[in-house]
């Protein structure tokens, strides 16, 4: 018989439950709200006069082909980040789950870099692939490549893409370990008995009883893209150049703060929100059927 833990005092779940409930009001409902409210109005660059206009900036947003451009930008960006963060972390993490010596160690440096703040590691990457400071810029430059993502805009492209992606292998490569190491040794020893090679034994048991993790590193990535690279592409290229790595989330930035349109950023916030969800709700309706817990 299964014990199951009664509170006796009604009032100590909402206690134990209201910071987090409160947290989750001030830092998402109610700026979710105001990004909502100022949706619905125009207002002028000082904020003293507004005048509500309904959808007109959704409207306005929509039939803007720069806005289109930038969610064309971020489709791909995000496919490409989710991509280049999973793949290695799966590889490492699976040479790391391995008997090999100073696997610890290994552990170990292969988390650091997910403790750096995005604008920190891209400042980080400045140094190294700078065509005039940096090491890898300078080797590229000297090889005849003609290295510089300030005026490339396909290099600047590709550079955000891998830093962004750099940053989050360290937390998928967390997860994806945690998950070999929870598969049980004697299925995978039953399986060599039995004549499986190494690449069977990994398609046919190790990563489908990974489901569950790759369901969900999946999930995250896919979030962290839309909204976690903005540092990233603040610090490299601030959307340049031209208009190469502006995508959803640094257009509201640069609409809202720089232009100072704060209906038209609103207006985008609220559109990149409610795609974000769909994704997710998507995500969970139709690809965690093929999940096996």
């Amino acid at each position: 018989m299964r014990r199951r833990a009664i509170f006796k005092d009604k009032l100590l779940p909402y206690l134990l439950l209201a910071p987090q409930l409160a947290v989750t009001a001030v830092f998402f409902f109610w700026p979710a709200g105001q990004a909502v409210y100022q949706s619905l109005l125009i207002q002028d660059p000082f904020g003293i006069r507004s005048t509500f206009v309904w959808f007109e900036n959704f409207q306005i947003i929509l039939s803007d082909p720069l806005y289109l451009e930038s969610a064309r930008i971020t489709v791909v960006f995000v496919a490409a980040v989710t991509l280049l963060a999973m793949a290695p972390a799966l590889l490492l993490a699976t040479m790391a789950d391995q008997a090999i010596r100073g696997a610890t160690a290994y552990k170990t440096l292969l988390v650091w870099p997910y403790a750096i703040a995005p604008a920190v590691a891209a400042v980080l990457w400045i140094f190294i692939v700078h065509p005039s400071i940096g090491i890898v810029g300078q080797a590229l430059r000297g090889a005849g490549v003609p290295w510089d993502y300030h005026l490339n805009g396909t290099q600047a492209y590709l550079l955000v893409i891998f830093i962004s992606a750099w940053k989050q292998v360290s937390y998928s490569f967390i997860f994806f370990l945690a998950g070999l190491q929870s598969i049980p040794r004697t299925l995978l020893e039953a399986a060599a008995i039995d004549g499986a090679g190494g690449s069977r034994r990994f398609w046919s048991i190790t990563f489908p009883l990974l489901s569950p993790t790759t369901f969900f590193l999946l999930v995250v990535n896919l979030i962290n893209a839309f909204f976690d690279a903005f540092g990233v592409i603040h610090a490299v290229t601030q959307g340049g150049p031209g208009r190469a790595t502006t995508t959803l989330i640094y257009k509201v930035y640069k609409d809202g703060v720089i232009n100072l349109d704060l209906g038209g950023s609103s207006a985008q916030s609220v559109i990149l929100m409610v795609a974000v969800i769909a994704m997710t709700v998507v995500q969970f309706r139709f690809i965690e059927r093929r999940v096996h817990y």
